[in-house]
């Protein structure tokens, strides 16, 4: 039985909510986010919560129940608030710089990287190593910084490369010299 699907997601005072058969639209102070759920489930809007109800019994459909209540409680998290990833570039010369919606990452090529930032998502560079990235779209905003980290992931001797903010690279222990 899913427990995170029996929830109810509570909606703040500023944000709208629309369901119209299989489609959900959820707009807010920063933006509109729309989405199609799965038949197997219902959406409810009532008393400023939305429900989760499953239309017919069984494992896969409690899953779709978790799933899709927590892709909708994202939403409504993302048009009022808003997400935030954090990206480190270390390295001895790595750095980063935007320009519009092009990210340019120096990061120990023979050339400069460039990548294309999604409209939906705002990029900015502090200090040419940090690089903070803003959407009201969760799975957008992961997605998009999993593809920022995939130009360099963070080796396991120095720990060059990119990194999340929070996240530990476990090190290793590199050659150690013969004895004579």
């Amino acid at each position: 039985m899913s427990r995170i699907g029996k929830q109810p997601i509570s909606v703040p005072a500023g944000v709208k909510i629309d369901i119209s058969g299989q489609r959900i639209a959820v707009t807010g102070k920063k933006g509109m986010l729309e989405r199609t759920i799965q038949p197997e489930v219902e959406v409810v809007y009532e008393n400023n919560e939305i429900l989760v109800n499953n239309r017919s019994e069984g494992r896969t459909v409690n899953a779709f129940r978790g799933l899709t209540r927590s892709l909708v409680n994202n939403m409504v998290v993302g048009v009022e608030e808003g997400f935030k990833k954090i990206l480190l570039i270390e390295g001895v010369g790595y750095k980063a710089n935007v320009n519009g919606n092009t990210l340019t990452l120096n990061v120990g090529y023979s050339s400069p990287v460039e990548f294309s930032v999604p409209v939906e998502v705002t990029a900015v560079v502090e200090g040419n190593s940090k690089i903070v990235l803003e959407s009201i779209d969760k799975e957008l905003l992961g997605l998009t910084a999993a593809k920022i980290r995939q130009v360099r992931k963070p080796e396991p001797y120095k720990g060059k490369g990119i990194r999340y903010e929070n996240e530990h690279i476990v090190r290793k222990v590199g050659k150690s010299g013969s004895k004579k």
